[in-house]
């Protein structure tokens, strides 16, 4: 199977994976006066009244926006907006594929900041939530961080929150696995952008231990003057000796290795300085570790972002069971309890005499999923009082 040749020929079949479709026929003048011209004035009216009614007259109540500016695309880099609709489209098939959530792709032409920023915070009484996607780091914090405090609908990053989530809920599983014990755990991830950082801050508000992170230079300390602000930020909770070097140093005597950046960055040898290593080697679709290798070097579980191989990594698993919950409670954000509530309820989703080393995560073609994490952020958005409703 010649998988490239394939979803090309696909897409050239399809033209496009979404369409917009009528919750209503119009095949009457009944149907035309009730569902346009003149009845559409009476929901109008209602709104301009009261701009609550907006989430119960349209269908922002289940729509949301999937926007990317095409700068950091896959493991595609910078490639365009354009070029990333493709992306953006599929999005929006797995959103009302495993969370019947509509979404709509929106991709923005400019580098901007302020711009985006700006466009995202216009267009927002258009949707419910807005899901930005592929957005390079550090802008996309800066982006994020803005549109949250602007935006009166939930804001949410998955690049850095749904890996983060996801990576999280597997590593649950994993330390039960592998007998290891949290709290106490040396863990490294190599890759310091939205995903890394996110991962990081996440994993150390739930407690695993001694998070190290590492980017291209090796070892993250605070006082490095290379750091952009959300590395600066994250650097004073994690790397807590202060330690100094390169991946390989950070990688001796530590239980588990998130990998974030790109391939074959780490080798067997590597994985035998670890204390009988965790290794989730997420670069996509060529890991920082095949398997094989990683097994070879004396891992004791391995997951990667592919479907091929066990434990497969994907955000599928988070972010449409995130919006589903979020939206059915009209909560304002996305809180980081919310985010630790969706982690527990995917690794939860696998009963203990279930677990293995093959299997820490559920699949990501498992619709269950989406409904238990969207009741669990629902829970939590009422309990932390962002819901709106309940």
């Amino acid at each position: 199977m010649d998988i490239n040749k394939d979803a090309l020929d696909l897409h050239y079949e399809l033209q496009g994976k979404i369409e917009v479709v009528s919750r209503r026929r119009i095949s009457s003048r009944e149907d035309l006066s009730l569902l346009y011209t003149p009845g559409v004035a009476a929901p109008c009216m209602e709104i301009a009244r009261d701009y609550e009614k907006s989430f119960k007259l349209t269908r922002r109540s289940n729509l949301v926006a999937v926007i990317t500016d095409g700068s950091s695309v896959l493991g595609l880099g910078d490639i365009g907006p354009a070029a990333g609709m493709p992306v953006m489209e599929g999005k929006c098939a797995l959103f009302k594929e495993f969370a019947d959530v509509d979404a709509f792709p929106i991709c923005i032409d400019s580098r901007d900041t302020d711009t985006i920023v700006q466009t995202v915070y216009l267009i927002s009484k258009s949707f419910g939530g807005i899901n930005l996607e592929d957005i390079a780091a550090p802008r996309c914090f800066e982006i994020e961080r803005r549109l949250k405090k602007l935006c009166d609908i939930p804001v949410f990053h998955d690049d850095q929150h749904g890996t983060a989530i996801v990576v999280a809920a597997a590593l649950i599983n994993a330390v039960k696995v592998a007998r290891k014990r949290i709290g106490s755990m040396r863990i490294v991830i190599n890759g310091a952008g939205a995903a890394g950082t996110a991962i990081g801050k996440l994993l150390i508000s739930m407690g695993f231990g001694n998070i190290i992170l590492c980017d291209i230079n090796g070892i993250i300390c605070e006082g490095d003057e290379e750091l952009n602000p959300e590395q600066r930020e994250i650097a004073k909770i994690s790397n807590l000796n202060r330690e100094r070097g390169r991946l390989s140093d950070a990688m001796r005597g530590a239980e588990v290795f998130i990998g974030v950046s790109r391939p074959n960055l780490v080798t067997r040898d590597m994985v035998a300085s670890m204390n009988k290593g965790i290794v989730l080697a997420l670069a996509n679709p060529v890991p920082e570790i095949m398997p094989e290798e990683a097994i070879a070097g004396g891992a004791v579980i391995i997951g990667t972002g592919r479907s091929d191989y066990p434990n497969q990594i994907n955000n599928v698993l988070a972010f449409p069971g995130i919006f589903k919950g979020a939206l059915s409670v009209r909560a304002r954000e996305i809180t980081e309890g919310m985010e630790k509530s969706a982690a527990y309820a995917i690794a939860n989703m696998i009963p203990e005499e279930r677990l293995s080393a093959e299997y820490i995560i559920p699949s990501a073609l498992d619709k269950r999923v989406a409904e238990v994490v969207a009741e669990a952020v629902a829970a939590i958005a009422i309990k932390e009082g962002v819901a709106q409703i309940k």
